[in-house]
């Protein structure tokens, strides 16, 4: 069996643990925030870039064509897509590849619409191109999450809609989108002549019995989508800038080809390459374990929750390893920031960030880390109780 390993990120120059007083202003938080895990890397992960290192030569990296192989053989084995290797690009990230594809798909002041509450850096690479932000709100009913399509066709239509950026699994609500759901909205958007741009960066973060389907298993709509994935989420490799572009449609291939070659981009780096290799060849049994901690934390989170926070209500987790979490009865609009940080000592992700005031009373919180911290979590905003 696969050993998955906890370990304790403090003074490693990480983010999540030592950029709390940059991000949050106080470094005495219990860090639940950005969507990195608090685990090692798999172990053949580890091994690869050990004996890469260990060679002593980091110059220009010819990558090897088993790494698209591994790619091309994970996506049919996990999620029964089959890849054309000639669709596949590569990009440092895939938030960057949606700054990228707005510039390439639209044009300044055209209009892009996504599904609040959905991931931040959407709003923010729509508006830093100078393009025209547009929100669909998910229908929500007791925690559950449902796409409203009137709304979505209406804002398509009043807002002349160029391009639809679909996160999914849904950041950060938990949705895993049904194939009759998916068929909808790429229906809505076929009719009206609307790309779509899909984030499908944590598709490997599927919990239970759900399933997920990637719009490129769509046919009939492959000369509208432009999907986005990594390795990333899946096997925590945030810091190694590794992302894949899959485009089956020839004229959009052909743009993001000038475009890449007009900007003089570098592709990636040879750390990234080979421990993307190792991982989509050598790391399913690591994820399998990483799915059952992440499943036994959001089970003992709903459990802690509705004992010490009855009034709470945590969304269903269908994918992804974040929890979104509804504290109406806990917080008020004016001071739920001093309060999650100054009274819980938690740095989490706050529901304003995904969409707005309507959101100020949920926070998002990172289940990849020990039990102990959720605990510890869970107990800390037992302090909301005296709010």
């Amino acid at each position: 069996m696969e050993r998955v390993i906890y370990k304790e990120r403090k003074n490693t120059n990480c983010e999540k643990w030592d950029g709390l007083k940059k991000k949050f202003g106080q470094d005495d938080l219990l860090p639940l925030w950005v969507a990195d895990m608090d685990f090692q890397a798999a172990k053949c992960i580890q091994d690869a870039l050990k004996e890469y290192v260990n060679q002593g030569t980091y110059g220009y990296y010819n990558v090897p064509d088993s790494y698209l192989d591994t790619f091309i053989n994970w996506q049919k084995d996990n999620h029964n897509v089959k890849l054309d290797k000639k669709w596949i690009r590569y990009a440092p990230s895939v938030v960057t590849s949606i700054n990228w594809i707005i510039q390439i798909l639209s044009k300044i002041n055209d209009s892009i619409l996504v599904l609040t509450p959905v991931y931040y850096p959407f709003f923010n690479a729509i508006e830093n191109n100078n393009r025209k932000l547009v929100k669909s709100e998910l229908i929500y009913n007791n925690g559950k999450y449902e796409i409203d399509y009137i709304d979505f066709e209406n804002k398509i239509k009043n807002n002349n809609v160029k391009l639809f950026i679909l996160c999914s699994p849904h950041n950060p609500v938990g949705r895993v989108w049904k194939k009759e759901e998916l068929k909808q909205v790429l229906k809505i958007c076929k009719e009206y002549e609307v790309k779509v741009i899909a984030d499908e960066i944590h598709q490997d973060i599927i919990i239970g019995e759900n399933k997920q389907h990637s719009i490129i298993k769509f046919d009939d709509y492959n000369d509208m989508i432009v999907t986005l994935t990594s390795g990333t989420k899946t096997f925590n490799l945030a810091s190694l800038q590794n992302s894949f572009v899959i485009i089956p449609d020839d004229k959009i291939r052909q743009c993001f080809d000038e475009y890449v070659k007009k900007m003089d981009i570098v592709e990636g780096n040879a750390f990234g390459y080979i421990a993307y290799e190792q991982a989509y060849a050598n790391g399913r049994l690591w994820l399998n374990e990483v799915l059952k901690i992440i499943t036994s934390n959001y089970k003992l989170l709903k459990s802690e929750l509705s004992e010490r926070l009855p009034k709470s209500i945590v969304s269903p987790l269908e994918g992804t390893y974040l929890a979104w979490i509804n504290l109406d009865h806990y917080l008020n609009d004016e001071n739920y920031i001093d309060f999650i940080q100054g009274k819980c000592k938690l740095a989490v992700d706050y529901g304003s960030w995904f969409g707005g005031d309507k959101y100020n009373k949920f926070i998002r919180i990172n289940l990849a880390t020990s039990k102990e911290n959720i605990i510890k979590a869970v107990e800390q905003l037992e302090y909301l109780k005296s709010e």
